[in-house]
């Protein structure tokens, strides 16, 4: 995610699968209600896994009536005589579960509480058929589970983080179960629809389009979207053919002169990253100015006020985040400070700066600033993943650049993701793998820059090829300074 962005300072997780559930004193086997997250503990379920969604929606932008018919496939990790989907709003018409009528009731805030006709097996395939219509809530707020989007030209999109899916089909919110994904969505023909992977089927009925995308990439449920607009189409490929879609709603169309560099971006971040990990690629360009763009898998989602660095940050998190996710909230650096640092990537090779110097302007400012370093860059709490990540993590990754070198740095940086594509990750791996490659100790560098909220001792900021300033020069500004700050 990238934040609109404000000049300044402003200081500054996937949740963790629980395959196993509880016995209740009766001894029916229960999925556990969440997965145990340490900032959202509730998000994700416990007792099965999702290996594909189906969702099937009916959307008319003048009503904004939709109406829901979605199949969950899981393979189950223990017996069920109950389990839990997330799902917010929405009135149910019926849920079925291996085929049959199955029971259910609303906890909590996000949870639909199922109980089949029947237990189902541990180890069995299990097929959660969900009916379901209703005006979807918009987003309104950071504590809410929406990610559902009206927009000002008159259709809508799906787009929010950490929560986003839960808000338009019943889903397993957790980044460490990842699933394939299938849309059809039927919408008014004046009207079309973009969503993840590719698009694999058109039809036309009456004054009803039904459009089919299909992502064969497992995506985590934050990471799927749906947009419904009046587009322009943009569509390209990459050098190794992989074909790339983009869509411009009524009054983005401006948009499209930056697109068009988005396959050389995918080829800089290429050599950088690794092959890149998707099999389609594209944006979502809306003409709406919410407070943040998303790396909505594939294909981005990207607000009206969104610029060239913001494309080149939401493309880095394909690497980063998208492919491979993050063990927990708690690691979202992993995200987040890696696809800033491609924005200085692209700097570097594309703008001629220089980043020792950028990282000196850049440390002088920040470096008294007790604020900006008291959130750290792991474990920053919950409702502040999204702050300086920003900006303290490229920081950091420029300086662990210098600590280890730019060869050890750069194979890390490329082969990383590509060792956990599809999975998960955590700060402390990525640490470790590091000191894999580094030829000299890198515990104290990483207790400093990532777990630190103080700042860092000299011996970790000013060494190599930096050059501290004069204490005089602190008070400029450098040039450019951009602080996103997450404001959902």
């Amino acid at each position: 995610m990238r934040a609109r962005p404000i000049v300044g300072c402003v200081a500054a997780a996937t949740a963790l699968l629980v395959a196993g559930g509880s016995a209740s004193a009766t001894g029916n086997a229960v999925g556990a209600p969440g997965a145990g997250d340490p900032y959202y503990p509730m998000d994700g379920n416990g007792g099965y896994d999702v290996s594909h969604y189906d969702v099937g929606i009916d959307y008319t932008p003048s009503t904004k009536m939709l109406i829901g018919d979605t199949t969950v496939t899981a393979t189950t990790t223990q017996k069920l005589d109950q389990f839990d989907l997330d799902f917010y709003g929405f009135q149910i018409d019926s849920i079925t579960v291996n085929g049959e009528s199955a029971t259910w009731k609303r906890s909590d805030q996000h949870e639909l509480v199922i109980t089949p006709a029947s237990r189902v097996a541990k180890k069995t395939t299990m097929k959660v058929r969900v009916k379901y219509h209703g005006e979807p809530k918009p987003t309104s707020g950071l504590d809410d589970y929406s990610g559902w989007n009206y927009s000002s030209t008159g259709g809508a999109f799906a787009a929010n983080e950490p929560h986003s899916a839960a808000s338009w089909y019943p889903v397993n919110d957790t980044t460490r179960d990842k699933a394939t994904f299938t849309l059809n969505a039927t919408v008014p023909k004046a009207y079309s629809v973009i969503s993840n992977g590719e698009q694999t089927g058109k039809k036309t009925v009456g004054d009803k389009t039904t459009y089919t995308w299909t992502e064969k990439d497992p995506i985590i449920g934050y990471l799927t979207t749906v947009a419904i607009d009046k587009f322009t189409y943009l569509k390209q490929t990459t050098k190794d053919g992989i074909p790339l879609v983009s869509a411009f709603a009524p009054g983005a169309e401006d948009k499209e002169q930056i697109e068009k560099q988005l396959p050389a971006i995918i080829e800089l971040l290429e050599h950088y990253f690794g092959p890149y990990p998707q099999s389609s690629g594209g944006g979502i360009y809306v003409a709406d100015q919410i407070g943040f763009s998303l790396e909505t898998q594939d294909r981005p989602t990207y607000a009206a006020w969104a610029d060239l660095p913001t494309v080149v940050h939401e493309n880095g998190h394909q690497w980063w985040g998208d492919s491979m996710s993050v063990d927990t909230w708690r690691d979202v650096c992993m995200n987040e400070c890696f696809a800033s640092y491609g924005e200085w990537l692209w700097e570097q090779d594309k703008e001629d700066v220089n980043l020792d110097d950028k990282y000196s302007a850049q440390m002088a400012y920040y470096g008294d600033n007790e604020r900006f370093w008291s959130n750290p860059l792991w474990d920053m709490g919950a409702g502040n993943e999204f702050s300086n990540s920003y900006t303290r993590g490229p920081l950091f990754l420029q300086a662990l650049r210098a600590y280890i070198g730019d060869k050890p740095f750069f194979q890390v940086l490329r082969t990383y993701s590509q060792l956990h594509r599809g999975g998960n990750t955590s700060m402390q791996d990525f640490e470790k793998y590091v000191q894999r490659h580094a030829t000299r100790n890198v515990h104290g560098f990483f207790q400093a820059w990532v777990y630190g909220t103080t700042r860092p001792a000299d011996k970790y900021i000013w060494f190599g090829p930096f050059h501290k300033p004069a204490a005089k020069a602190r008070t400029t500004a450098p040039k450019p300074l951009v602080q996103s700050q997450h404001t959902r």
